[in-house]
């Protein structure tokens, strides 16, 4: 029986592309190389698409994916060369034009299954603002929040935060995660510095309530069946949960699944489905809550290709779920080429 060809499109242009590499090292060890063939295409920051490694079995630990640092122009490709009839591809590709939509409508032009979520669920969660409005009408409780729209009087959105939301607040760019460009501000200058910051990354900035909460996380897997896990949570060792923190020092943990009672966790499992039939989501998602000391539960984001690598939380949920990380791989491939055939026959 011949293998099935994976195709890992990592790296891309946005400001998350270090974590892509990350991500996909780690599936390439994680792979079952008795199943899977894997090819491997790097994008760079500048777009080009580029050929890299193949592998028939396990890579030693030795091996490193190629990086911006690495680039070879040599074997620079056109993007449509990674057309293989009955491949699969798995972007693991993290923020704009990789998890927004982008890629996943140049893999259906080229008629290609892909892993996870389609076009339209892609574009809708990668804009947090637009998730927001989504979810506000599937009745799914999230913190206060205002947007700020670049075009807008500035001052008058100031004023209107301030009247609003108390500090602290949270000011992300909409359409970024891995905690690129998002800041606290617990003061009216630092609320000026924060949006300047998240203003660099994208024209639509989200500015949240802060409030005191625990984070958990849920993972979601399927197409019309969708199923989730116990939630986990993030234990932090900083104050603020960002970039830096989760994938350069690493200094957090998870505590898989979490402490909270089962109510909450049920109320967490349902919501998480619901958001993600909400905004018509397929293969995988990642949904992450506020826990306040309250008890609130208050949905905060659905990332739809969270990070994958060793430490990330999304397939560390599955795994205490009984699901290993190269049987998660399988199933994804599974449910993308389930989606793939079900999009080609709605196509009459």
């Amino acid at each position: 029986m011949s293998k099935q060809t994976l195709i890992l499109l990592y790296g891309g242009r946005s400001a998350e592309r270090e974590v892509s590499v990350l991500s996909a090292e780690s599936v390439m060890r994680a792979v079952n190389y008795d199943t899977f063939f894997v090819k491997t295409y790097f994008i760079s920051q500048s777009g080009e698409f580029v050929k890299t490694q193949e592998f028939a079995t396990t890579p030693s630990t030795d091996v490193k994916l190629m990086t911006n640092q690495t680039f070879d122009e040599r074997q620079v490709v056109k993007p449509s060369d990674i057309y293989e009839e009955n491949a699969v591809v798995f972007p693991v590709l993290h923020g704009p034009m990789g998890e927004d939509g982008s890629i996943q409508g140049f893999l259906e032009v080229l008629r290609m299954p892909y892993v996870g979520t389609n076009i339209l669920a892609s574009a809708v969660a990668m804009d947090k603002i637009t998730t927001k409005r989504v979810l506000e009408s599937a009745g799914i409780a999230q913190v206060p929040y205002l947007a700020v729209i670049e075009g807008e009087d500035l001052e008058e959105r100031l004023a209107a935060i301030e009247a609003t939301l108390t500090y602290p607040v949270f000011v992300k760019p909409a359409n970024m995660g891995s905690s690129v460009g998002i800041s606290k501000a617990d003061n009216a200058e630092q609320l000026q510095v924060a949006l300047d910051l998240a203003f660099k990354y994208d024209s639509r900035v989200l500015v949240e309530q802060g409030v005191v909460a625990r984070e958990i996380e849920v993972g979601l897997l399927g197409n019309a069946d969708v199923k989730t896990t116990l939630p986990g949570e993030v234990v932090k060792d900083v104050a603020f949960y960002d970039y830096d923190a989760k994938y350069i020092d690493n200094k957090i943990t998870m505590e898989i699944p979490a402490k909270i009672d089962q109510k909450v966790m049920d109320i967490m499992r349902d919501n998480a489905a619901r958001a993600f039939r909400a905004i018509g989501g397929c293969g995988l998602s990642r949904c992450d809550f506020f826990l306040t000391e309250e008890g609130e539960v208050f949905l905060n984001e659905l990332n739809t290709m969270p990070g994958f690598t060793q430490w990330s939380m999304y397939p560390l949920l599955w795994a205490n779920m009984g699901l290993a990380y190269p049987d998660l791989i399988e199933e994804l491939v599974r449910l993308a080429k389930e989606m793939f055939e079900k999009r080609e026959s709605h196509l009459i």
